[in-house]
């Protein structure tokens, strides 16, 4: 669907949608009372996490699956299947699993079943949807191109419960890293390759496992396997995906849910009055950004690119569309000490001219966005540019389209979001941006492009914090100054949660083991 470029700021607000239904305190009749209902903005493309991109599907493998290390209540690092790590260089990193783990149907848990993941996860038939850095495994990028088998990456298991990692450079985050490094148990996919993520023959590591599914809601079970099964409270969990946010919030206030995510951002404000501290907010790192597309003709020069990020008024969008509740940002990482980046439409004209556009040969551009909230957001952005001088069209389509056509280069400008998770630590806001990264994908290619990635390599094996956070400042200037990717906003995290449920208030509640009813 093609939106009208013509819509005014007013109209646009104007069609934000009021919410409805009554607040309730308890499950509704007929449910048991200790089950934790959720409502999720997004169905998970794949329960699999070596295919699986979505955001919701990491929110899923966060209950279903284990991972190497793992999240501490507080997001920090501790201990996950492994129960220690060592590295004398940052280059060899040495695991130890604890003894006596068990898959969900009983079955020892051991290095093979590590060793065996990785080497699915580099196997171009199978192919990790997102490697980062693990591309640092020596022979990873050769295996997925499909140069060299997967059995030959530097990944070994010395005894059964000790799991080396060989690196072709420092990677002095690794074991931060391996918090997202889901092992899988090998017998159990190599007996189903095609449907193991099927309730009726799910095996796994997690906290839950998968029960029962259906087209667009799951039912998890509290996993009795589980190394830290004593710790969890609530016993059964059911999923449901409500792609519409005033919906989900509607439902939510009606009672027919404990949990609700990403209520919608127009209404913070009436949210709050209707149900006070039932709306949580969360420090998070989320960056909403525009890509550009740096092989699209018109949007080569890095002047012009440039123009399109001065043109926007970023605290206008803030205002009328996160309820102010955002931090208006021209950076990728968050500064708290950054003043509100202002417009400069005027800036932006020169910036144009300078690259050959005026008024007799006016820039004409595309912006994609999902449909619902985000376009509307879109049409502020081009209402901005049609005043620095720039014609743009909105097209607004379903999020799988819009990913389809950004990976296959269709597209001069795409509004996008990532949501890092519980990765706090500031350095791994500009890492979806580095080689490889998931957000790696606007065909950036020479100007700044190979500083960046120096500096990049050198982040990645600095051990000392403040000299690699120093670095990755460094490499950020160097994205800025050829920007192909516009930072908008970096935004809050948003749940809904109901009075049943005991959480934790400085962390956004996606670990629902810690969680608990009463």
């Amino acid at each position: 669907m093609t939106g009208r470029a013509g819509w005014s700021r007013r109209g646009v607000m104007a069609s934000s949608l009021a919410l409805a239904g009554a607040a309730a305190c308890g499950p509704r009749g007929g449910e048991e009372a200790d089950l934790l209902r959720v409502a999720i903005d997004g169905e998970p493309d794949s329960l699999d996490p070596i295919k699986g991109q979505f955001a919701s599907a990491a929110l899923m493998y966060k209950q279903l699956h284990a991972p190497l290390t793992e999240y501490s209540p507080s997001g920090g690092l501790a201990p996950g299947l492994a129960e220690s790590w060592r590295s004398a260089d940052a280059r060899s990193w040495t695991f130890k699993l604890t003894p006596g783990l068990m898959w969900s149907d009983g079955a020892p848990i051991t290095s093979d079943d590590v060793v065996w993941t990785a080497r699915r996860a580099v196997d171009p038939r199978t192919g990790f949807a997102d490697l980062g850095d693990f591309f640092a495994v020596i022979g990873a990028r050769e295996a997925l191109l499909g140069q060299i088998p997967p059995d030959q990456i530097a990944v070994s298991a010395p005894d059964d419960t000790t799991v080396v990692f060989e690196l072709d450079r420092p990677v002095s985050l690794f074991p931060v890293l391996m918090r997202e490094f889901y092992p899988l148990p090998r017998h159990a996919v190599e007996a189903r390759p095609d449907d193991w993520t099927r309730a009726r023959h799910w095996v796994g590591a997690g906290p839950y496992v998968l029960a029962e599914q259906g087209a667009l809601t799951w039912r998890l079970e509290k996993n009795p396997n589980f190394a830290g099964a004593a710790g969890v409270r609530i016993k059964s969990i059911r999923v449901d995906v409500i792609d519409d946010a005033a919906a989900r919030a509607r439902r939510f206030r009606a009672g027919d849910y404990d949990l609700a995510d990403r209520p919608p951002g127009d209404q913070i404000g009436l949210l709050r009055e209707r149900v006070g501290a039932q709306l949580r907010s969360f420090p998070a790192p989320i960056l909403t950004y525009i890509k550009v597309n740096c092989a699209s003709p018109r949007l080569r020069d890095a002047r012009v690119r440039r123009a399109l990020s001065l043109a926007i008024d970023r605290d206008h969008i803030n205002t009328h569309f996160f309820h102010g509740e955002a931090r208006p940002a021209a950076l990728v990482i968050p500064d708290p000490e950054a003043p509100s980046p202002a417009p400069d439409p005027d800036q932006a004209r020169d910036l144009l001219a300078q690259a050959g556009h005026g008024p007799d040969n006016r820039l004409r551009v595309t912006l994609r966005a999902t449909a619902g909230d985000r376009d509307r957001v879109a049409l502020a952005i081009i209402d901005d540019w049609r005043r620095a001088g720039v014609d743009a069209e909105l097209l607004s389509t379903y999020p799988l389209d819009l990913y389809a056509a950004v990976d296959g280069g269709d597209y001069d400008l795409a509004l996008a979001r990532y949501d890092r998770g519980l990765k706090t630590d500031p350095d791994f806001m500009l890492q979806p941006f580095a080689r490889e990264g998931f957000a790696d994908n606007t065909n950036w290619e020479g100007g700044r492009r190979p500083e960046f990635d120096r500096l990049m390599g050198a982040a990645r094996g600095e051990l000392d914090r403040a000299a690699r956070a120093a670095l990755h400042r460094e490499a950020e200037a160097e994205l800025l100054a050829d920007m192909p990717n516009i930072p908008l906003l970096h935004e809050r995290a948003w749940w809904l949660v109901g009075p049943r449920v005991r959480a934790r208030d400085d962390i956004p509640p996606h670990l629902w083991r810690d969680l608990r009813l009463g």
